[in-house]
C-alpha cells in the first residue's frame, strides 16, 4: 500500500477490514473496554495492514474538553526568562507539582497588549510568572476563556489563586539589617516597574503607578525602614540592568552617594557589585550590598551575598499541585510562603565619610 493510502485510512477503515463496529475498534486502540483478546489482535492487525497508527489525539481532546497542556504564562523574551535561576527552578516545581496527568507546559511570552497567543492557545489551564507589569491583563483575558489561573506572586487578583511570598515582610528585614548596620543613606535596584521597562530614577509619580506586584511590594518593605530611600528601577532582571542602575546611584556627589544599596534580586545584587569594582569601592568596607533570591550564581561573583532566600521550586510544586486540584473541580486556596535571611559577606557596617567624587565629568 503506498504512503498516500495509508494516510487516507480511517479507523472506520480499520473496524471494516477487522470485520467490526467502529466503537470496537476504538475500543480496542483505547484499551478502555471489554475487548477480547482476540479481537483486539484482528483489530491490531487491520490497522498494521492499513498503515494506520491510531486517533488523532487532538480530536480525542476536543472531544475530551482537555488538551492536556498548561500554559506558562512569561512577561519577557524567554531568552531573558531563561537567564534567571528562578524561572528555571520555577518551572522545574511547577512540572513535579503537575505530576503525570499534565501531557506538557507551553511557554507563551506577553510583553504588552495581550495579543492572540495568549488569546487562542490550546491550554487547560495557566500559570502566571510573577514579576509581570501586564499580569492583570493577561489575567482578565483568560478568565474570559475560562482557563483556570495560578499565579506566582501575582498579588490579590480576582479569580486567581496565588501562590505568594512575603516580600513586604522580607524587604524590611533585610532593610532592618542594614539599618542596624548604622547606615542611613541607602538607595534600591528594582525590578522593572511597568510595561515600558525603563531603567531610570523611581519617582513619586513612578512609584504611584507600578504595576508589577512583586516589585511594589518589596520596596513598600524597603520603605518601611527607610522613607526616604532613593531608587532606581532596571529594565529587566540582568546583571547589566544591574550595573546600569547601580552606576546612577553611586556616581554622584561623595555626600549624596548611598553608603548601601538594595537590589531586589540576586543578578541585579551582582551588577551592582561590578558596579562598585569599577569604581573603586569595596565591598562591604565602602559598600554593602544586598539581593534577594538566595540563588547559585557561580561565575559571576565570588562574593557571599547578603540576600533573602526564598523556596522558588516549592512556589512552582505548589502552583502545579493548585493547577491539578482546580482541573479536577475542587474549591483551592491562595498560600503564601517565607524566605530565609541569609547573611553573606557584602554588608557590613556604615563606612566613615569619604570625600571622594564619583561624579560624572564628561
Amino acid at each position: 500500500m503506498s504512503a498516500s493510502e495509508q494516510q487516507r485510512s480511517t479507523l472506520a477503515d480499520v473496524a471494516r477490514r477487522a470485520g467490526v463496529s467502529a466503537s470496537t475498534a476504538s475500543l480496542a486502540f483505547s484499551g478502555a473496554g471489554p475487548v477480547s483478546a482476540a479481537t483486539r489482535e484482528k483489530v491490531m492487525a487491520a490497522a498494521l495492514d492499513l498503515g494506520y497508527s491510531g486517533p488523532d489525539p487532538r480530536a480525542r481532546s476536543l472531544r475530551q474538553g482537555r488538551s492536556g497542556v498548561v500554559g506558562i504564562v512569561f512577561d519577557e523574551r524567554l531568552l531573558f526568562a531563561f537567564r534567571d535561576p528562578v524561572n528555571i527552578a520555577t518551572l522545574d516545581g511547577i512540572a513535579t507539582g503537575l505530576g503525570v496527568d499534565s501531557t506538557g507546559l507551553l511557554l507563551l511570552t506577553e510583553t504588552g497588549a495581550v495579543g492572540p497567543g495568549i488569546q487562542s492557545a490550546a491550554i487547560d489551564a495557566a500559570v502566571l510568572m510573577g514579576c509581570s507589569p501586564v499580569l492583570d491583563r493577561v489575567a482578565l483575558s483568560l478568565r474570559q476563556r475560562g482557563v483556570p489561573l495560578v499565579s506566582i506572586e501575582g498579588g490579590a487578583l480576582d479569580g486567581v489563586v496565588d501562590v505568594a511570598l512575603d516580600n513586604v515582610d522580607s524587604a524590611e528585614r533585610i532593610a532592618r539589617h542594614l539599618h542596624d548596620l548604622g547606615h542611613r543613606r541607602v538607595g534600591a535596584i528594582t525590578l522593572a516597574t511597568d510595561v515600558a521597562r525603563e531603567t531610570a530614577p523611581i519617582t513619586s509619580e513612578r512609584e504611584a503607578a507600578i504595576t508589577t506586584a512583586v516589585t511594589r511590594d518589596r520596596l513598600a518593605g524597603s520603605r518601611r525602614v527607610f522613607p526616604s530611600l532613593r531608587a532606581y528601577s532596571a529594565g529587566y532582571n540582568l546583571v547589566e540592568d544591574g550595573a546600569r542602575a547601580a552606576r546612577a546611584l553611586l556616581e554622584v556627589a561623595p555626600d549624596a552617594r548611598p553608603t548601601a544599596i538594595m537590589a531586589q534580586s540576586d543578578l541585579l545584587a551582582v551588577g551592582a557589585l561590578q558596579a562598585a569594582d569599577e569604581l573603586g569601592l569595596a565591598v562591604p568596607e565602602e559598600l554593602s550590598v544586598t539581593g534577594f533570591d538566595g540563588v547559585r550564581i557561580e561565575g559571576l561573583t565570588s562574593h557571599d551575598l547578603t540576600t533573602m532566600v526564598q523556596p522558588a521550586a516549592e512556589k512552582g510544586r505548589a502552583a502545579g499541585v493548585a493547577v491539578t486540584e482546580l482541573l479536577a473541580g475542587a474549591e483551592v486556596a491562595s498560600v503564601r510562603f517565607e524566605c530565609e535571611f541569609h547573611v553573606g559577606d557584602t554588608t557590613g557596617p556604615v563606612p566613615p565619610p569619604d570625600d571622594r567624587d564619583f561624579s560624572i565629568t564628561s
